[in-house]
């Protein structure tokens, strides 16, 4: 992950710290004060630490590229040979992104990403692209491949569709977001927390939430979009499809920053490029321009120095551009209980007075936080002047507090001493984010398209800062489950919000942010019980050792939490330590020693196996795993299956059925039967794998749901219509209870059962 600025930078900032003056040392390990921090760390940055920010971030170059652009296209055309469109798509779209408005390879690119969506099936959009490659220069004597396409597609398209594309004909559908929120009308409320629940604030708790009355099981508790987010790069993986030849590419992988949206995080096909730079992206012009009032005209021509700097830097960057010179004035000026109390609550002050912990933090980590801060508010002061909503009218009373700032070292005459509290408030996000910062997870598919049963991973693809979700207390058995959506809609006139933690800044639009979060009641909570949401560390995942390890390192809090500190704990422990290892001599159970090993419980036995030993054989049996896995990718199920049993063979003398690994044994067993056909035993290892996740999560849990849906997946393509329909409605249960009735895998389920129930087989 590049949430911390990249190696070769921190090893600057470590060298230019080892170098400094100790009374310099001194000095800085005595402030306490951000705005203190940051000064010091901006009387410290100068010229030569711009030019190793910008030596370092050579190898990321951002910078437009017409051969780089024909390589992608090339690619895109070798996919396309293989009839792997979607790989092919995402190629050009590359190439796109890559190629320079005047260069002639753009209106290659959107010529070819139009043959690939045609077969796609993605008719409308192919016209758009069409659209786009003769008003970008494609060569007139290969227009007529191009004319012939259209006629294709209209032949495609309903008579409405193809009256809507004969109006606009050269517009493109670019101000249409490629994916739209769905949120049931019976909600009372939009965005913000619902009537039955209340913020309190105490000295140990801090601001909280508490139910005022009792709220159901899969209520809505809050919904919440960010203040600001960033996508992260790489950590999503596209596939395209395997062969069998030598010379046919076996796998073809694409990030996160590929296939999305940088702005709403949508998955798209059809990216818009950034005129400027050839990284971001987008699902439509309105996206685009979106992000570029808000941030990405100042992050454009950083380009790659701010991918230098990280994750945390970017999304510190972008929390303080969008709230502006005057709410971050107001916001130092503000007392967040006063705020509290006012009708016209502005969500940067939730954002400006989360605790950043820097009491706690290392010496080493505040310095390139610090320093990092002080060399990016440098850049930015040479990247241009400032925008206009910055140009305050009456600074003088508002920034008063500020004119004992620093003199600002060269650079654009507008950027005056007094704007160091930009960089000030910059360095107070960054802090903060280790301790605020929400990861946005969806889930993505882990087999190929064309599989019969769909099988899903939750993945990261964004770093976050909520306002109102920050307000969420944690516990290590939360009594909440959080679901994300990304995308944007229409803000309907009609919506309400019960609490104002959400309302928008002075000239925000009426469009809804592109990410949001969905926070519903895992269980019944009681008037009086405190919302709580899980920090990572969960009971249902790890001891309690490990989970308060954990979180006292990032969260720097003991966690006193029910499972923590109760009976009940040590007895879950207790027989967490019995039920996943079996003694190799007697099948008993092996049970944790208080030193290191494990020794088996039945007394006559008293049979010991070292914790070595023990990882040994665990990590033989993942890696047999893996390999078998592997294999299933490049569609040779008989070999794996061959392996899988050979592994569960060896697995079954020293796992339980209910250990996680002989579970994922069992799933993985289950796709390799799937892939050959065969339901039924398909089926049979999957019912073993959703017993132990349910041992693993509770017979509630979303992960258990997920589990059973895929079972649903393989009795309906078995034709087992019984076992099916006596099945959806658990999944239908859990995915409710944490996803809410509209989500797309119960639409999915929905059809199944309707299915089923029309048919005999």
């Amino acid at each position: 992950m590049m949430d911390l600025p990249c190696v070769q930078w921190q090893d600057h900032v470590a060298h230019k710290w080892s170098g400094l003056d100790p009374e310099i040392k001194e000095t800085f390990l005595s402030l306490h004060e951000i705005d203190d921090v940051f000064k010091c760390a901006l009387s410290l940055a100068n010229q030569q630490d711009l030019d190793a920010i910008q030596s370092i971030s050579a190898g990321l170059s951002v910078k437009k590229d017409a051969e780089e652009a024909a390589r992608c296209r090339e690619k895109g055309n070798s996919c396309f040979k293989t009839r792997d469109y979607k790989a092919a798509a995402l190629h050009y779209s590359q190439g796109i992104c890559f190629a320079p408005q005047s260069s002639e390879q753009l209106s290659l690119c959107y010529a070819n990403r139009s043959a690939a969506l045609y077969h796609l099936q993605q008719y409308q959009e192919c016209l758009y692209d069409i659209d786009r490659a003769l008003n970008t220069g494609y060569p007139t004597h290969l227009s007529h491949k191009l004319q012939d396409r259209r006629s294709l597609c209209l032949n495609h398209l309903p008579v409405s569709a193809k009256t809507k594309n004969d109006q606009l004909h050269h517009v493109s559908n670019d101000d249409q977001c490629s994916k739209s929120l769905t949120i049931s009308s019976s909600e009372a409320f939009r965005f913000g927390i619902c009537p039955q629940v209340s913020v309190g604030c105490s000295k140990e708790k801090g601001c909280h939430l508490v139910a005022l009355q009792r709220i159901t099981a899969g209520d809505v508790i809050l919904s919440d979009r960010p203040f600001s987010w960033v996508l992260i790069p790489g950590v999503e993986k596209v596939k395209g499809k395997s062969g069998h030849g030598p010379d046919i590419q076996r796998e073809i992988v694409f990030g996160a920053e590929h296939k999305r949206c940088h702005w709403c995080l949508a998955e798209t096909l059809c990216a818009v490029p950034c005129k400027g730079c050839s990284f971001s992206r987008y699902c439509s012009a309105s996206c685009q321009r979106e992000a570029w009032e808000e941030h990405h005209h100042w992050e454009c021509p950083l380009g790659s120095e701010l991918a230098a700097m990280g994750v945390m830097a970017q999304l510190a960057l972008r929390v303080t551009l969008k709230a502006g010179i005057e709410n971050i004035h107001r916001a130092r000026q503000t007392i967040r209980d006063e705020q509290k109390k006012s009708d016209q609550y502005n969500p940067y002050m939730t954002v400006f007075h989360l605790l950043q912990h820097t009491e706690h933090q290392s010496i080493s980590l505040r310095h390139l936080c610090a320093f990092t801060v002080a060399t990016l508010y440098l850049k930015l002061s040479k990247a241009g002047p400032l925008p206009t909503s910055w140009k305050l009218s009456d600074a003088s009373s508002i920034t008063s507090q500020s004119s004992d700032g620093p003199k600002k070292k060269g650079g654009d005459s507008e950027w005056s001493s007094e704007l160091w509290v930009v960089g000030s408030a910059v360095l107070r996000h960054m802090l903060q984010l280790r301790c605020n910062a929400q990861a946005v997870v969806t889930l993505q598919d882990t087999v190929s398209e064309n599989s019969r049963v769909r099988s899903v991973e939750e993945i990261r693809v964004a770093t976050a800062m909520f306002p109102t979700l920050s307000l969420l207390n944690h516990s290590c058995r939360p009594n909440t489950s959080l679901v994300f959506s990304t995308g944007t809609a229409d803000d309907p006139g009609g919506s309400q919000e019960s609490v104002g933690f959400n309302r928008r800044l002075p000239g925000e639009g009426r469009q809804d942010r592109g990410v949001t979060v969905t926070v519903r009641a895992a269980r019944d909570i009681t008037a009086g019980e405190e919302i709580l949401h899980c920090y990572g560390p969960n009971s249902n995942r790890m001891g309690t050792e490990e989970r308060r390890r954990l979180l006292q390192e990032q969260y720097y809090f003991l966690c006193e939490c029910e499972a923590c500190s109760g009976q009940e704990e040590e007895m879950r422990e207790s027989s967490r330590n019995e039920s996943g290892l079996l003694c190799t001599k007697c099948k008993g159970a092996l049970k944790k020693n208080k030193g290191s090993g494990f020794s088996c419980s039945l007394l006559p036995c008293g049979h010991q196996i070292s914790s070595s030993d023990v990882n040994h054989k665990l990590q033989e049996f993942r890696v047999a795993l893996e390999k078998a896995v592997a294999l299933m990718e490049k569609e040779n199920p008989v070999e794996a299956l061959h392996l899988l049993k050979k592994i569960s063979s060896q697995s079954g003398l020293l796992l339980r059925d209910t250990h996680p690994l002989q579970g994922e044994l069992a799933d993985a067993t289950a796709r390799a039967y799937a892939s050959l056909g065969d339901w039924k035993n398909a089926a049979t290892h999957l019912e073993q794998s959703a017993a132990a996740i349910s041992s693993q999560y509770g017979k509630d849990s979303l992960e258990l749901g997920q589990q059973l849906f895929k079972l649903v997946q393989v009795h309906f393509n078995g034709g087992a219509r019984g076992p099916a329909l006596s099945v959806i409605p658990k999944v239908r249960r859990m995915l409710s209870l944490h996803c809410g009735p509209h989500c797309p895998e119960l639409q999915e389920l929905n059809a199944l059962e309707e299915c089923l129930q029309r048919s005999t087989f």
